[in-house]
This record gives structure tokens, sequence and C-alpha cells, in this order.
């Protein structure tokens, strides 16, 4: 039975049907879940959410869970006097959050290493030998830790990539978006790492593709096109040959092209046959496919982007995936170009974490005057600004170009 009840009402062991509010707005990749963790309670509370469905048939109703809830308390009285007096463990703090401008010089260094990486991995199985997966397992470590102290910087670093190193680059950009996903979707720092791994390991079946269609500088033909499909199966013999692959970036590596309406391929998957981690795979392989310059084509708009995804969403990818992906790296990714009700141009330069639609962005262009104007950023969840972004911008039709270097290094 679903019932609307207050926010305050809510307890651990609730079923969550529904946020009422937009999904943009709320800190949750989910919209049905059961809710295990007084955090989660927090976080609903303090996002603004005033009201929820819960469902009484998968969790407790509201009487069931306060009567529950008054039983406990006497426990955890005792049980916080318990941890209070036991002696405390020395761990190691994560790394702490950075300012773009902190880490985007460190995050160059990082992809310059892990695009040499991939060049020697693709270059070992090109020469017949076996790759062991765990050896890149101190990349898909730096790369994490630079997503972990600003996710924002690596991740954009990453899709300004060449069409000639695309392929390499490629690599390195999905595991970045991998790891901010899967941390946006709560997975614990294990599963986050396997989710890095299987994005730096996705196309490693590429590396046994003929160089002649790989780089091909135009569309490809049908043919050509049906021996790029076999990448997928390749990648994954490479890495069972190999050995110490886990079922992650295995299972990544074979159906990160599956479509949720079964289109996709090898195997014509669909729906909850795909596995959350390749659905996950698909996301980001797409996102960074179609942000990166390509032999035959320029690449979007990373607002634009998102855009065209969120039409595609219903029949190519998980609605939940690609929701929790957005909130990962923003509506107005970093380095989209937006026109803001002051009329200025801007393009964005970080994520503001209030809101996906208040991000930071660093205005540079006058559409009243035509002209551009001292650069100045605008943080636009900050109290007292008014300005507010009306809409995503084209780079060519204002005559700009090479914005990339109002943002990076």
């Amino acid at each position: 039975m679903l019932k609307k009840i207050g926010a305050e009402q809510l307890r651990v062991g609730m079923h969550i049907d529904e946020l009422c509010g937009s999904w943009m707005e709320h800190p949750f990749w989910r919209t049905h879940f059961l809710l295990e963790d007084a955090e989660d309670i927090r976080r609903i509370r303090e996002s603004g959410i005033a009201e929820v469905w819960i469902d009484t048939a998968k969790g407790l109703d509201v009487a069931v869970a306060e009567h529950q809830a008054a039983l406990r308390s006497a426990a955890d009285v005792a049980a916080e006097v318990e941890r209070t007096l036991a002696p405390t463990t020395v761990r190691n703090a994560p790394p702490r959050r950075v300012a773009m401008a902190d880490e985007v010089r460190r995050a160059a260094k990082i992809c310059a290493h892990g695009k040499e990486a991939v060049i020697s991995m693709f270059q070992e199985v090109r020469m017949g030998r076996t790759v062991s997966a765990e050896a890149a397992g101190a990349l898909v470590d730096e790369i994490s830790a630079s997503v972990l102290r600003n996710p924002g910087a690596l991740i954009s670093l990453a899709r300004l990539k060449t069409a000639d190193d695309y392929t390499y680059m490629h690599s390195v950009a999905v595991c970045a978006l991998m790891v901010a996903l899967a941390r946006q979707m709560g997975l614990d720092e294990a599963l986050v790492r396997e989710s890095g791994m299987a994005g730096l390991l996705h196309d490693l079946g590429k590396a046994v593709m003929p160089m002649a269609v790989l780089n091909k500088p135009g569309k490809l033909t049908d043919e050509e096109f049906a021996i790029i499909k076999r990448h997928p199966e390749a990648g994954h013999k490479i890495l069972v040959e190999g050995r110490g692959a886990g079922d992650i970036p295995l299972d990544v590596v074979l159906h990160h092209h599956e479509k949720m309406d079964g289109s996709g391929y090898p195997q014509r998957l669909g729906g909850d046959a795909i596995s959350l981690y390749a659905k996950m795979g698909a996301v980001c392989d797409v996102y960074d496919a179609i942000t990166s310059n390509r032999p035959y084509k320029a690449g979007w708009d990373p607002a634009e982007s998102i855009r065209k995804m969120t039409e595609w969403c219903h029949g190519h990818f998980d609605e939940e995936v690609f929701q929790a992906f957005v909130k990962s790296i923003g509506i107005y990714p970093v380095g989209s170009l937006v026109r803001l009700t002051s009329g200025r141009l801007g393009v964005v330069m970080e994520q503001s974490g209030a809101s996906l639609l208040t991000p930071c962005v660093r205005v540079f262009f006058s559409t009243k005057a035509q002209a551009h104007i001292p650069p100045e950023v605008v943080d636009l969840a900050q109290p007292g600004v008014t300005d507010r972004i009306v809409s995503r911008e084209a780079a060519a039709s204002w005559g700009l170009k090479d914005i990339k270097r109002l943002w990076a290094p």
C-alpha cells in the first residue's frame, strides 16, 4: 500500500517509493529503495524534500516504525556509551576536497601518465602478450584519488583529447567517469575501484582491431562496423586469458554496448538482463565518445551532450543510472558554454554542490555589446547572486574559438 508521509516521519526500515520533488535536486540516484541507514534520512530532510511516498507492503508503516524506534532507543544509548569508552582506531583520512584550480594541473599529469600506460597496454596486446588487470591498479587508484579531490578536473581534462589519441584517452576518461558515477550511487570503495578498473579496460578489445578501421577518418561501412562490433568479445577473451580480472571488469568489457531496449551488441541483452555495472559503462562510454573530437567529427558541447543523452535515455540507458550520472557531472558539466540572464556568456568552471542549476561560471563575453569583457568568476550558488543560466550555447554561433583556455591549464 502506498502512503504519503512527511519527511519528519521517516524511519529506518521504510521503503521509499517516490521522493516528492525533482530528481535533479535530491541527493539520490534511486527513486525506489529501502531505508537502511539513518544517514539517508538526514540527507532527504536536508535536501528540502518535505514529503515522500512509502510502500508499506515492502517496508515498515509509520506506527510500526515509531514503535520499533522506541524499543531501540535504550539499546542505542547503551551502544553509544560503549563506543565512547572504546579505544579509537586511527584510519587514513580520505583526500581533502580541493578547488578546481588546485587539482587541474595535477590531473593533467595523471592524464599524461594514463595515456602512456594505456598505449603500453594496447601494445602488449598487439604483440600477443597477456595483460594482467591488476597491473593497471595503480593507475586506477591515481585516477580515483583525483576524482575524490575534485571530480571535474580530471574528467574534463580527459575529454580534451585529440582525434589521434582518442582510443587511449577514452579509456582514462571512462575510468574517471565510472569512479565518479559509482561514488554518486553510494557504492563502497572496493566497488568504486572495480568500476574504475572496468572503465579503464572496457575497450581493450580494440587493441586487436585493424588499425585502418579503428582510425578511419570517416564513417565506417557496414562491413567495417561489423568488425568493430567484435571488440567487446575480443577484450573479454584477452582478460580471461590474462587472468586476474574481476567479475565487474569482465562484465563491463563484454556488455558496455548493450542497450535497455535489446538493440545493442554483442548479445542483444535488454532491461534487467544487463548488470548495473554494464549499464554504468554504457552511459560513461557514450558521454565521453560524443563529447570528444574524432577523426570524422568535432565533439559536442558537454551540456548539449547531456541534453541529447536525455532524449535517448528511454531505449538506450537505464534511467536511474543516467540520472545518477547527470548528478555526478552536472547538467552543465565543466567546459559548457552558457548564457546568463544578464546577457553574459560564460564557461562552467566547477559544480557548486548546492544545485545542478547553479555551477560556478567564468563570464567573458557580453551578448548585448557583442564584445569580450574582463573575465570574472561568478558562483551562481552564492547568496545575493541574481544571475541564472538561461540556455546552453554553441561557441561557433558567437564566433568563439578555444574556450577551453578559460578553464584548462
